[in-house]
């Protein structure tokens, strides 16, 4: 029996274990925070855990499995590095259990979960077989019992998830932008696109490559020369592509070209770019035109993403939780006019808020700051719009209430992290979501 060990108790750590143990390894656990019960009570009885702390205890395995977000500097994994103990994602553990008949696989700073709920919902309406895992809240451990080699897998990825997984080979993958984040955790913009990279850079001529062709960084680090190569945001005679122009949707394959029209509920130029991307994915799978149309007319979009709450005595609440960074929230802030009251901060990631700076003077009337990164937002975007350290969401809030006036907006978009008032965005955004249903 090979002993396994897990860094990391979060929702794939605990699937990942999980797996492993179904699969008759022998699991211990160890992550480096207080003791969660409620994580605690999902897992199999029979793994060993640890918490406060990655002992020494970890290195007696054949085998290390490391939860995504844990930097690889870790003393612990030096010293497994040093002790020759393979170190591998949790994605990449699942996969050696599941053979697919097609991966598909999604990343990029923003706009990732859109365009990976979008793309599932076309391919699960034209092909019932087909499953959803990842970065978007589902571990493929934890899916993997119902994947089989007629299974179509959509995957969204994130930076960290990929930086450990440096052989992925997936059929189709995605690149939809880059644009500065998680530069704490990967210390470099470099390392941030080194590790974006790894989802295509072992695909082959019979592989495809979408990607965001006005994206400065992919432009440059993606050529055109490759059959395999698939951009969107480009319209040139004879290349393989997909773009949107004169409000209609325009693909070139293989010397065939297709022009359709969509209506399409979710606002925002961003979403136009996630919906080529989708359907870029799910036409070179083979997917009806007719059936990608009935899905993105009828795609609504996501929680907790430039999401619309409530209106009270004319004035709109939106949660945008899921802008994690400055540009995600550059994105909510093009979606709207003006009259905007922004709630910002968290846990701040390494980037400068200075670029939503003229956005902010131009269209926002007040800022409510709250989290770790008030002080470092409130001296970068000094001057640009009134500013209150309200330092918690539910303040924020309720001092919103004696300045707000009816056309205004509100919109949370907070550009940070969550981890320092909330378990993840999800958490957070349900929170602002509970607090604005209670107003009377």
């Amino acid at each position: 029996m090979k002993k396994i060990s897990v860094l990391g108790l979060g929702k794939s750590g605990i699937a990942c274990a999980n797996l492993a143990c179904n699969k008759g390894f022998k699991v211990f656990a160890s992550d480096c925070g207080k003791p969660k019960t409620h994580l605690q009570m999902k897992l199999n009885k029979k793994v060993k855990i640890e918490f406060n702390k990655h002992s020494n205890k970890v290195l007696d395995c054949d085998l290390i499995i490391k939860s995504p977000g844990l930097s690889s500097d870790l003393p612990i994994l030096t010293d497994a590095v040093r002790k020759k103990i393979p170190v591998i994602s949790e994605i990449d553990f699942a996969l050696s259990f599941v053979k697919p008949k097609k991966v598909i696989a999604i990343t990029g700073t923003n706009g990732k979960t859109t365009t990976t709920t979008l793309t599932y919902k076309i391919i699960k309406y034209a092909y019932k077989n087909t499953v959803v895992a990842g970065n978007i809240g589902y571990p493929l451990s934890s899916v993997a019992n119902k994947i089989n080699k007629n299974t179509i897998l959509v995957l969204e990825l994130s930076s960290y998830q990929l930086e450990d997984f440096p052989k992925f080979k997936p059929n189709i993958s995605v690149l939809l932008n880059i644009t500065p984040d998680h530069i704490k955790h990967h210390k470099t913009m470099k390392n941030y696109i080194k590790a974006k990279s790894n989802i295509f850079k072992n695909q082959t001529g019979n592989d495809f490559t979408i990607f965001n062709y006005k994206d400065k960084y992919l432009k440059k680090l993606i050529a055109l020369n490759n059959n395999s190569r698939f951009p969107f945001n480009l319209s040139k005679s004879g290349q393989n592509c997909i773009y949107y122009k004169e409000n209609k949707f325009h693909i070139q394959y293989k010397k065939k070209k297709i022009d359709f029209e969509i209506f399409v509920k979710i606002p925002g130029r961003h979403n136009i770019d996630n919906i080529l991307a989708s359907i870029a994915s799910a036409y070179l799978l083979g997917i009806k035109i007719d059936d990608i149309k009935k899905m993105v007319s009828s795609f609504k979009g996501v929680e907790h993403r430039i999401e619309f709450v409530r209106n009270i005595r004319g004035v709109k609440y939106y949660n945008d939780s899921k802008s994690t960074n400055v540009d995600s929230t550059k994105v909510a802030l093009e979606s709207f006019d003006k009259n905007i009251h922004l709630i910002l901060g968290g846990q701040d990631k390494g980037s400068s808020y200075k670029p939503i700076y003229k956005l902010i003077k131009a269209k926002v009337k007040t800022i409510m700051l709250i989290g770790e990164a008030t002080p470092i937002i409130e001296k970068e975007l000094k001057d640009s719009a009134k500013i209150y350290k309200t330092v918690t969401l539910e303040n924020a809030i309720k001092q919103l209430q004696s300045i707000v006036k009816e056309k205004d907006i509100v919109l949370f978009s907070p550009a940070c992290a969550s981890f320092d008032q909330f378990e993840n965005f999800e958490h957070r955004g349900h929170e602002f979501k509970k607090i604005i249903l209670s107003i009377k």
